[in-house]
């Protein structure tokens, strides 16, 4: 029987290094990764990737897209761990808890983009509550997000860790031009007509995220309760393995969110917190920006590729 061989193309870099790790061991795949010195020959990479059942492929977005040109074996499957190819006709979105076919369409597709960090979160919150109707479109969204240092890659990881840098500041907010990359993947897999801004930023940890959307229940239709948007919530992802829906919470104190809580876990955990006198609930996601929001998610995509094709 053939053992899929899976050719990681640029495993020196974080995410790179985080599923070069969780693959490590296993038997039912074959890793292939170039040495050193062969990195950067264009030749000996696209060879690679032309040799491999699956290729994931952890680059900065120009050389994600070289990589695919590159391509001419039609049986190669590609999964892409940059932001290149996140609302590109005819690549499936890698989020297999979007809908109840998406992990199919996963695991039969050709091409799969991963889907951002920040984005993961967001998209888990939002989509289910716009396809049932109970969040409009194009309400007005604001969504703030905190990652670790990690989230801005192995630079990042660097100055903060390495000794005698000089670190930078605990707590950096950043995207304040409103025109962060991940915004236009948001508003296509969340199904939103109106732009949501979106603010975020990197604390002075490693890694996790908490990232929190506020709704005036007065602006949604028909005015819902907290209950109702719970309940589509737990509907949506009743019987989800990675994904859980933590209780209701509207009253007496809350416990603060820890962003690391979920780290080195594929899980995604979501909250949501109301205050009924005053109409306002606040939508919450944490999770390990390694994991469901990059690696973990990576490997749980080839998963489902892997597995159809043992059939």
């Amino acid at each position: 029987m053939h053992t899929p061989v899976v050719f990681i193309d640029g495993d020196q870099g974080t995410t790179g290094l985080q599923i070069h790790a969780r693959l490590q061991g296993r038997t039912d795949l074959r890793l292939l990764t170039l040495p050193q010195a062969e990195r950067k020959d264009p030749q000996r990479r696209a060879d690679a990737i032309n040799s491999a059942d699956i290729a994931l492929l952890c680059l900065p977005d120009d050389a994600a897209r070289t990589a695919v040109a590159a391509i001419e074996n039609p049986a190669v499957r590609v999964i892409d761990a940059s932001s290149a190819h996140r609302t590109t006709p005819g690549w499936v979105y890698g989020l297999p808890e979007l809908d109840e076919q998406q992990a199919e369409r996963i695991a039969q597709a050709k091409r799969v983009s991963n889907p951002g960090c920040y984005p993961t979160g967001a998209i888990a919150l939002l989509r289910p509550l716009v396809k049932a109707g109970l969040l409009p479109a194009d309400y007005p969204l604001s969504i703030h997000a905190i990652s670790g240092y990690s989230g801005g890659g192995r630079a990042a990881v660097e100055r903060h860790e390495t000794p005698g840098a000089e670190h930078p500041p605990i707590l950096q907010v950043y995207g304040l031009e409103l025109a962060h990359k991940h915004v236009p993947e948001i508003q296509l897999h969340a199904g939103l007509s109106a732009r949501p801004m979106f603010l975020p930023g990197y604390a002075a940890y490693r890694q996790g995220i908490v990232l929190s959307i506020p709704l005036q229940l007065r602006l949604l239709p028909g005015q819902p309760r907290a209950e109702q948007l719970q309940a589509c919530l737990e509907h949506h992802y009743q019987g989800a393995r990675h994904v859980q829906v933590m209780p209701l919470h509207q009253q007496g104190p809350a416990t603060p969110l820890d962003p690391q809580a979920l780290n080195d876990s594929n899980d995604l955990r979501l909250a949501l917190y109301a205050n009924p006198e005053h109409g306002q609930v606040l939508l919450t996601a944490v999770f390990d920006n390694l994991g469901k929001g990059a690696s973990g998610a990576a490997v749980q995509n080839l998963d489902l590729m892997l597995a159809a094709m043992r059939g």
